[in-house]
């Protein structure tokens, strides 16, 4: 006769049931609530007024936040929902429903917080000895925007729509004034229709408007770069007495392209082209990684596809957290990251560059493994002196640790934690919400280093 444990769940318990009882002792949810509880909230609850009905406490629905982004639970409705079917929600919650309303204000509302509290988190993990800074893994990864890349409209495409709608409104207007309206279909509204024609124009009128905004930014910030680039091919011609070999500088052109675009629903997102083919309306963002422990050490994000103007933002991150962090030794990144400006401002930083001059070969020849390369010349440039370092046992050591850390950090956030796509919209917001991500990386790898010590 076969032997089953009873199932009843008709019998009621003889003392209150405690979620406090029903998550494991090293369970994530409780090192979070653990970790909040000492982090400095002032800055988030002096701006509660006190007026009105009581309000959730800013710990709680932080603390919600940073599980549902550890766990891949990103809506805010799901979070609401979550609170009731989840025994870690249930946890962190105390019991209580914040419902989603209150959830996403409070992400919108503080996302400009996210920063200060990701530094405590890291301010922790000095007191606890488990970070000590030396060398930084800095890297990139397109994350989808809360926009679809069907909203986005090209400044030639916008063109050749407006001389078609434009078409359409004077047929209509010519329709509407005609006594007989026989060739009229039956149920068209012409004033209705003459309105949504006009709105469509507005609308691309204004999105005209910022692509010749953002074309103009464009202008005054590569002329200088052209007419520096111009002025040093003419001062070596006029040395050498010879032509510079290869094509002179193009100059840029004033002026919106037919290619430049906007997207409608997140203008401030970006078409860009990802990993596999093809392109996407994402933002670029950066995250410097600490080689030693994975953890996130300074955030970043921008709406360049390019990752080459991100060395100096993230040095002076890097350089502004020495006091609360430490200080960072060296700057470990892959060719995206490589131009003499950059290698230059690593060293007035006094931190060492070690940023790939070129994609390295992936099978390269057993000698070259196993050899040093020869001295380097006195009057050697940063660039030189660099790629010299590179091509040592010791550097080849050192940049081979980007692939195991910066890389993987970036994976398990998007495979494991399953963040792909942002839910806040616009520049600022979304700054925000990567850096709320890499704070809920950051805890759920201080779990696991806990654990180890």
């Amino acid at each position: 006769m076969s032997n089953f444990i009873v199932t009843d769940r008709k019998t009621d318990y003889l003392l209150p049931p405690s979620v406090d009882d029903w998550l494991n002792e090293d369970h994530l949810a409780r090192y979070i609530v653990e970790v909040v509880d000492r982090l400095d909230l002032s800055r988030l609850t002096r701006q509660y007024a006190g007026r009105g009905s009581k309000a959730h406490h800013p710990a709680t629905l932080l603390s919600i936040l940073i599980y549902g982004y550890c766990t891949g639970v990103f809506s805010s409705r799901k979070l609401e929902r979550a609170t009731y079917d989840s025994v870690a929600f249930r946890y962190l919650a105390a019991g209580t429903h914040p419902d989603h309303d209150t959830l996403a204000t409070f992400r919108r509302r503080f996302f400009g917080e996210f920063s200060e509290l990701f530094v405590q988190v890291l301010e922790l993990a000095r007191e606890m000895k488990l970070l000590k800074l030396g060398n930084v893994c800095l890297d990139g990864t397109k994350i989808q925007a809360n926009a679809s890349r069907h909203s986005a409209l090209s400044h030639g495409h916008i063109e050749k729509l407006e001389t078609q709608l434009q078409a359409e409104v004077q047929e209509l207007l010519a329709l509407a004034e005609k006594t007989d309206q026989a060739d009229v279909p039956d149920g068209i509204d012409l004033p209705a229709e003459i309105r949504r024609c006009e709105d469509r124009l507005a609308a691309m009128a204004d999105a005209k408007t910022k692509i010749a905004a953002r074309a103009e930014e464009r202008y005054q910030r590569e002329k200088p770069e052209y007419d520096a680039k111009l002025t040093k091919r003419t001062e070596k011609e006029k040395t050498t007495g010879k032509k510079p070999g290869g094509k002179p500088p193009a100059a840029p052109r004033p002026g919106p392209k037919d290619s430049d675009q906007i997207n409608l629903t997140d203008e401030e997102s970006r078409m860009m082209p990802v990993s596999g083919g093809g392109f996407e309306q994402t933002y670029n963002a950066q995250a410097a990684a600490d080689t030693e422990t994975m953890l996130v050490v300074a955030t970043g994000l921008t709406q360049a596809p390019n990752d080459k103007e991100q060395v100096k933002p993230m040095l002076e991150t890097l350089v502004a957290q020495n006091l609360r962090l430490g200080k960072v030794t060296g700057l470990i990144a892959d060719t995206g990251f490589c131009s003499e400006t950059n290698i230059t401002a690593c060293e007035t930083a006094g931190i060492t560059p070690l940023i790939a001059v070129a994609k390295e070969n992936h099978h390269p020849n057993w000698r070259e493994r196993h050899s040093e390369p020869p001295a380097l010349p006195e009057n050697a440039t940063p660039v030189q002196t660099m790629a010299h370092r590179l091509k040592t046992k010791a550097g080849r050591a050192l940049y081979a640790l980007r692939k195991q850390t910066v890389e993987p950090v970036f994976g398990i956030i998007k495979s494991v934690m399953g963040f792909r796509q942002f839910s806040l919209r616009g520049l600022t917001k979304v700054s925000g919400e990567w850096t709320l991500v890499c704070l809920a990386w950051n805890l759920k790898r201080l779990a696991v280093l806990r654990l180890q010590e």
